[in-house]
């Protein structure tokens, strides 16, 4: 793809093939939407008890072996293997992080624990289970270990020098772990994306407040804020701002002004009241989308001053489908992670799936096992509003434009999403 601005790409639609800001594919818009996107620069050190789900600014290299010297896999006797073997001398005893102080010779043995570093001149360890003890011998049973059995080899696991994470990474609890036993106290991490939000709209209500005739409360904004706290994103909350255009352009400006991203929920679609969009226009570089897809038809994204701007439909289920399918692997790329984008397999449906052609779907359901196979059953009530149904699915059945209606025991794609 040729690499465009926005400012062509809005005022020149025709400067890239099969652009339709009124019939945008799902695909479509996401490829737009990353070609726009370049990673935050600034790093900081992290202790890494701090660091769990940031993102690796550089690349952690070993700087020794793991294990650092070779140890037994198991409690039993350290010796010199030499095949045949059945009657072995013990001559002491290594212990976890006290080794032996000594020399195995052919026909010697070393009891020792898990763990425990592996005798000069030894070479195999022998579980204990495996022989019988004679006081001062062992007795090999017939079974016996072949050369090196039970011992884990300096390096087996890393070696020094080796690229243990990649920069772009983002640190999971088993990278503690593994970064303490590496000895790294610290990492070099991008500095957290910063994201504000605010919800727009006279009907909408804060929690707290007494609901007027024609009044919801506010659903969204905290829908939104469960989303970026799985992110590890700096969180701004601006609350719900009415129908009012200096207030709207106050908080906005105020938003683009302190942050990295912009996310507000209503007011892009058509017929609403139009604040929103003019605001876009007059301080920043946005494109408005009609993406044929369901739920999520309307989006808008561009730049507002130096933020990142993404304005998501207001239904519940539209708010949260769309920050899935584009916002967050767009905050992901802004964060520098190198993560590849939500899986998606093919599972069998229970159920029939009435769906015309022509758009991309996102149903809800539910993805279980059954008698060692996985299925997937659709909820019964789909619509934009039922915000429910994202409470009560665990995935998305992914019905691309070219999917009709699919009777029971078709294969369907699921992404999951909790």
């Amino acid at each position: 793809m040729t690499k465009i601005t926005l400012s062509q790409l809005a005022n020149h639609p025709s400067c890239m093939d099969d652009y339709d800001p009124n019939a945008m594919s799902v695909t479509q818009a996401r490829t737009f939407i990353q070609q726009f996107l370049t990673p935050v620069a600034q790093t900081e050190r992290s202790p890494i008890r701090e660091s769990l789900h940031r993102i690796l600014a550089e690349n952690i290299v070993s700087p020794q072996h793991v294990p650092n010297h070779n140890n037994s896999a198991m409690d039993g006797y350290a010796f010199k293997y030499n095949e045949g073997i059945k009657m072995i001398k013990i001559i002491g005893t290594a212990f976890a992080g006290r080794p032996f102080d000594g020399e195995v010779k052919p026909s010697e043995c070393v009891k020792i624990m898990t763990g425990a570093v592996i005798p000069k001149g030894a070479d195999t360890v022998i579980m204990q289970e495996k022989t019988v003890n004679k006081g001062d011998y062992i007795n090999v049973l017939e079974d016996a270990p072949t050369k090196g059995s039970n011992v884990r080899l300096a390096g087996e696991d890393l070696k020094r020098g080796e690229t243990v994470l990649c920069k772009g990474h983002q640190i999971q609890a088993a990278d503690l772990g593994l970064l303490a036993s590496l000895g790294i106290a610290d990492v070099m991490v991008n500095r957290q994306l910063k994201v504000a939000f605010f919800s727009t709209g006279d009907e909408l209500v804060s929690l707290g407040k007494s609901l007027e005739e024609g009044q919801i409360y506010d659903s969204n904004r905290y829908t939104i804020y469960g989303m970026l706290s799985e992110l590890k994103v700096l969180i701004t909350d601006l609350g719900v701002v009415p129908d009012q255009p200096a207030l709207l352009e106050a908080t906005l400006l105020k938003a683009a002004g302190a942050h990295d991203v912009v996310l507000t929920s209503g007011g892009v679609s058509v017929g609403e009241a139009d604040y929103m969009k003019s605001l876009l226009r007059k301080h920043g570089e946005v494109l408005f989308w009609k993406i044929n897809m369901k739920p999520g038809r309307p989006l808008a994204y561009g730049k507002v001053r130096n933020a990142h701007y993404f304005g998501l439909p207001g239904n519940p289920v539209s708010t949260m489908v769309t920050f899935y399918q584009f916002v967050r692997q767009a905050l992901l790329t802004l964060m520098g992670n190198n993560v590849l984008p939500s899986p998606v397999f093919q599972v069998e449906c229970t159920e029939s799936i009435k769906k015309a052609k022509g758009r991309t779907e996102f149903q809800r359901g539910t993805l279980f096992e059954e008698n060692g196979v996985w299925k997937v059953k659709p909820l019964a009530n789909q619509g934009s509003g039922i915000l429910s149904s994202m409470s009560q699915a665990n995935c998305f059945i992914v019905l691309d434009e070219d999917t009709g209606h699919c009777n029971p025991g078709a294969i369907v794609k699921v992404q999951i999403y909790k």
